[in-house]
């Protein structure tokens, strides 16, 4: 019986608690439909009852608001756990790279090696001088690494590898309009982004949300595998601190001369400003704005380690008034055991554009440049000898001071650099390092050969050849106009007048070369002399800003160039035409030994092959520049090697601010250029024959010690004449002309009476025996449209005889006698001085005798006068002549 009552007790209580849910459930059913009859209606009005302010509140501080909460929060923090464990195993794969051994690969001393075409090594690139990438812990000052914390990241030693606060710090601040961006990485997460990040690391916005979500999670995982000090040790190791100088240790050597352990508090705070902008921050920056900024940063760092302790605030104050910027070794001593540093310092900067920054930085490769450094020995020595005491003292008394210089010699048929030398001395202070060789500068008169060679191109309307007129006489203001209202002078202040191309050009006559541009962009429209300059290789010729409308001055070297180019524009000639581009690198090689990069010899034909051979035998032609430098110039003809050459000479008013010798042989083309490092400074007087000597020692030495031993060259070289190139007879004398040449483009032959005595057309005065007739020729100038008359042995066909006038007295007899065997005559002159006596007997000249002046002549005969007939003729100076009796 107990046991009976006991159970319907227990049936009786489920029961109740049963039917009290039931109750409680439809209880509160009731109150929510009445809650919902009592709302609106309308979708809208019932949402908006919903939100207002006192009923909202009402709600989520009501017990059923607080329930419902504690459910969101609960779902929530199960999505968020799901959704970071799901990315976590996404991203799980990254971490198969983050090991130990991995990281000191990837962090890791770094050597580029450079060397000529023959393998001889000129520099191991090492970051910037000798230095160590990865140092221990130990070798590093501890002012580095607290001066590292305090700027970068001052809870390093509290997070667990990111600060979530800093994230959402950086993500508050760059969502402004302000343009600036702010980071909220950890040095962990720095150094994960540096080592393992870095393709991406330029991701921003939404794009770089992944990457920011593996850096966290991967930084997460090195906070687990590695302590702090290693980390620490790890990122300055790593990071950037200004041009290759990438690890501490590589910035403290260049920097100071020091290691990374031995620097001290106001070096750390320098060094330790860097990695946020290294290129802006480099020490070596010489922007004003930068400098100011580097500094302001440094002071920064210092506040902020007094700040957290790191350093007593007197401490981090005195190292502010250190002159830190001063003590930084120059730059250019950081390549004291470099060969040919000029050219390979441009190597560099001409890889870090083909393959990039990340390539070049990442080091391990080896470069084999076309350089030769036999050559560049030679061309080394020649400029060093150009600014030895005794040279330069010897070029002042010539007029010429003159304190930089530049070479560049180009291998003629590949285009490629043999040999360069960008300054008087790479340690020169001041600019010595700066590469003038791929500086603009202005060519003078060494432009002029190519201005001739567009004008050799045309082939409508009139044609042009060696032997073609172009006269030098004044221009009008019309045509030219000069600042001084008056006709552009040549060098010597002369005018030439009727002048062929062979004399003129090499004779660096400057009308003839304005008149050649102007006719030929006259035919084939503006610009077109430029155009052919620049696609024979002066590509950067009247390329920049202003200098794209020079105008007719680009004919005279008006516009820069670079002397790399320039040279190779000569080699272009050697190459009768085939342009290359000029090369400095044969063949680049990762650290596997793979080739990355290798040159190809690629060449395109812009001009026909007949219009350089001619321009260099034009160039060669010692008897066609004699007039203005005389026979044999040295470096104009170079010892042993058959060579072209051309001058150039730029001007500041009336002194000269560039001298050139641009010279080339089918092996080799050489330039060389002189000057003052302030353009705005003049040389002096002399002309560009000063650099004769050091042009033929260059020419001589790589020729004969380097090419002919090489089987490249051997003496009596030179260029196969192409086919089409005719011999012509024009204008009185024979000469090269392309094969398009018309016999139409040269005049008519007109005859013309001269005067022997002035070589002047004759007059009514000039006397008959004094008179001659000649052929000459009579042009029409391309761009003054005046006729010129060509003439050869040098008469004039524009001026009348000026030696005789109609008044002039001539010479006479007075009287004659046959004393013993003699024959004797009273002479007296007239307006010329005598020139001869001549005697006749019968009619027939018995002898003569040279005369002067007036007095009395006589010639020894032994025959018998008795019953001849003695007359005497008496002639003078301006062919007038008296006969007696």
């Amino acid at each position: 019986m107990p046991k009976s009552r006991r159970g319907k007790k227990s049936l009786s209580v489920y029961a109740n608690l049963s039917n009290r849910r039931k109750a409680n459930k439809d209880a509160a059913a009731r109150r929510k439909a009445e809650y919902l009859a009592s709302l609106p209606k309308h979708p809208v009005k019932r949402l908006l009852y919903r939100l207002h302010p006192k009923r909202f509140f009402a709600y989520w501080f009501s017990r059923q608001g607080a329930i419902m909460a504690l459910k969101i929060a609960g779902v929530g923090t199960l999505v968020i756990a799901l959704l970071f464990g799901a990315l976590f195993a996404y991203y799980r794969r990254e971490l198969d790279a983050i090991r130990p051994g991995e990281l000191s690969k990837r962090v890791q001393t770094t050597v580029t090696k450079y060397t000529d075409r023959n393998g001889i090594l000129l520099w191991e690139d090492k970051g910037d001088g000798d230095y160590k990438l990865v140092v221990d812990s130990k070798d590093i000052s501890k002012y580095m690494k607290d001066a590292t914390v305090a700027i970068e990241d001052k809870d390093f030693y509290k997070h667990g590898g990111f600060s979530l606060s800093g994230i959402l710090r950086a993500a508050l601040s760059n969502s402004g309009s302000s343009g600036d961006t702010q980071g909220g990485s950890t040095l962990t997460q720095q150094l994960v982004k540096q080592v393992f990040l870095a393709d991406e690391a330029q991701n921003r916005g939404l794009s770089g949300i992944p990457r920011k979500i593996k850096e966290v999670i991967l930084s997460v995982e090195v906070e687990r595998m590695y302590n702090k000090d290693q980390i620490l040790t790890l990122y300055l190791n790593e990071s950037p601190y200004g041009g290759r100088r990438n690890g501490v240790e590589s910035a403290s050597q260049a920097y100071f001369g020091k290691s990374a352990k031995d620097l001290t508090l106001a070096e750390s705070a320098l060094l330790a400003s860097i990695p946020q902008s290294p290129t802006r921050f480099n020490p070596y920056n010489t922007d004003s704005d930068a400098v100011n900024a580097l500094i302001s940063r440094k002071n920064t760092v210092l506040d902020y380690m007094a700040d957290q302790g790191l350093v007593p605030r007197a401490e981090a104050e005195a190292a502010k008034k250190v002159a830190i910027l001063d003590t930084v070794k120059p730059e250019e001593s950081l390549y004291g055991d470099m060969k040919a540093p000029h050219f390979v310092q441009m190597v560099k900067s001409d890889l870090e554009a083909k393959l990039g920054k990340k390539v070049m930085g990442e080091g391990g490769l080896t470069i084999k440049t076309t350089l030769d450094w036999r050559t560049q020995q030679i061309v080394d020595k020649a400029i060093d000898d150009l600014f030895s005491p005794a040279m330069m003292a010897q070029n002042a008394r010539r007029g010429a001071k003159f304190d930089n210089a530049s070479a560049t010699l180009v291998d003629a048929q590949t285009g490629q650099i043999l040999a360069l030398r960008g300054s008087r001395a790479y340690n020169y202070p001041g600019y010595g390092s700066v590469n003038v060789a791929n500086s603009f500068l202005q060519p003078g008169s060494s432009v002029k050969p190519f201005v001739y060679a567009a004008l050799f191109e045309q082939k409508t309307g009139v044609n042009y050849g060696a032997g073609s007129i172009l006269s030098d006489d004044p221009l009008p203001q019309s045509v030219y106009k000069t600042a001084e209202g008056t006709s552009v002078q040549n060098f010597d202040g002369k005018f030439m007048g009727a002048i062929p191309i062979r004399n003129a050009l090499p004779e660096s006559r400057n009308i003839p070369a304005i008149k050649a541009l102007l006719a030929n962009d006259k035919v084939n429209g503006d610009g077109a002399t430029i155009k052919t300059i620049q696609k024979l290789g002066d590509k950067s010729y009247c390329s920049q800003g202003q200098e794209k409308t020079v105008g007719p001055a680009a004919s005279l070297g008006g516009c820069g160039l670079k002397q790399i180019e320039h040279a190779n524009t000569f080699a272009t000639l050697a190459r009768m035409g085939v342009y290359k581009p000029v090369a400095d690198v044969l063949e680049v090689k990762n650290s596997q030994g793979q080739i990355i990069q290798q040159w190809k010899d690629e060449g395109k034909q812009v001009i026909d092959a007949q219009i350089p051979y001619i321009i260099a035998d034009i160039l060669s032609d010692d008897r066609a520049r004699s007039r203005s430098y005389g026979t044999g110039a040295v470096g104009l003809n170079v010892t042993g090697v058959k060579t072209g050459a051309k001058t150039g000479t730029s001007n500041i008013g009336k002194y000269s601010k560039d001298l050139w010798i641009n010279s080339f042989s089918p092996k080799a083309a050489l330039s060389v250029w002189v000057g003052n490092n302030d353009p705005s400074v003049p040389i002096g007087n002399a002309l560009s024959s000063i650099l004769g000597p050091t042009i033929n020692t260059i020419q001589h030495d790589v020729h004969y010690n380097v090419f002919q031993p090489d089987g490249t060259w051997k003496p009596g070289d030179w260029f196969t004449k192409p086919a089409g190139v005719q011999t012509l007879a024009v204008n009185g004398r024979s000469d090269l002309f392309p094969s398009w040449f018309k016999q139409s483009s040269a005049s008519a032959g007109e005859k013309i009476a001269f005067d022997r005595v002035s070589k002047k057309k004759a007059t009514n005065c000039t006397p008959a025996a004094a008179k001659i007739e000649v052929t000459v020729q009579k042009t029409t100038d391309p761009v003054t449209n005046k006729t010129t008359y060509v003439s050869i042995d040098g008469y004039d066909a524009t001026a009348d005889d000026d030696a005789h006038k109609c008044d002039d007295v001539k010479p006479f007899v007075t009287t004659v006698s046959t004393p013993g065997n003699k024959i004797r005559a009273n002479v007296t002159k007239g307006t010329f001085n005598l020139q001869t006596v001549e005697f006749l007997v019968d009619g027939q000249s018995v002898g003569s005798v040279n005369a002067t002046a007036s007095g009395t002549y006589e010639i020894e005969y032994s025959g018998s006068t008795a019953g001849k007939s003695i007359s005497v003729i008496v002639t003078d100076a301006g062919y007038y002549s008296a006969t007696y009796p």
